[in-house]
């Protein structure tokens, strides 16, 4: 946890630079160590023992290095099977639903250490370009949890944290056709 920056560092909102393939070494390991922090942080005697908070997500600019590279690790129900993990390099959304979906507890993020209440709508549905550490191309589709959690690692590669979202004068409010995720 000491090395993810938190809110009010610079590059947190600073549009991150592309990658180039073949990833260097540097790069690949960063990914993999990113990859390995999420992996550690989702057990419970590990992330007890390093005093870590769980998370679903960790973006390059996240441990300061403004590369377009985040690694996912959304676990399915009761931890039965994962629903999404990958490290996504260059990631672009290239098409999303209309309708939108938020969860019902509102999103956290390891770089921001209070609490933040609100809904923060995104797309129910995305459709996901991206290269894997290895550089092959990957187009996936992704809706309700797994969908949220990319798009708020994409926003992290933008500069957009999550509260950016939050609407101020009404932060619970939603569309009515919008989906509350639980």
């Amino acid at each position: 946890m000491k090395n993810i920056i938190r809110d009010g560092k610079t590059t947190l909102r600073q549009e991150a630079k592309k990658l180039t393939f073949p990833l260097s070494q540097e790069e690949r390991q960063l990914g993999h160590d990113m990859m390995t922090f999420l992996e550690n942080s989702q057990d419970p005697e590990i992330a007890a023992k390093y005093h870590l908070r769980a998370g679903v997500g960790l973006a390059a600019p996240q441990v300061n290095v403004s590369l377009q590279m985040a690694s996912v690790l959304v676990p399915g129900p009761e931890d039965k099977k994962i629903l999404f993990k990958d490290t996504l390099v260059n990631p672009v959304i290239i098409s999303h639903s209309v309708q939108g979906a938020a969860l019902a507890e509102g999103e956290g993020c390891l770089s921001v250490d209070e609490n933040v209440p609100g809904y923060v709508v995104r797309h129910d549905r995305i459709t996901l370009r991206y290269y894997d550490l290895d550089g092959k191309q990957h187009k996936i589709r992704l809706k309700n949890y797994p969908a949220i959690v990319c798009q708020h690692e994409i926003d992290h590669l933008h500069g957009i944290l999550f509260y950016d979202h939050i609407n101020d004068k009404q932060p619970f409010s939603m569309k009515d056709e919008d989906l509350i995720i639980e």
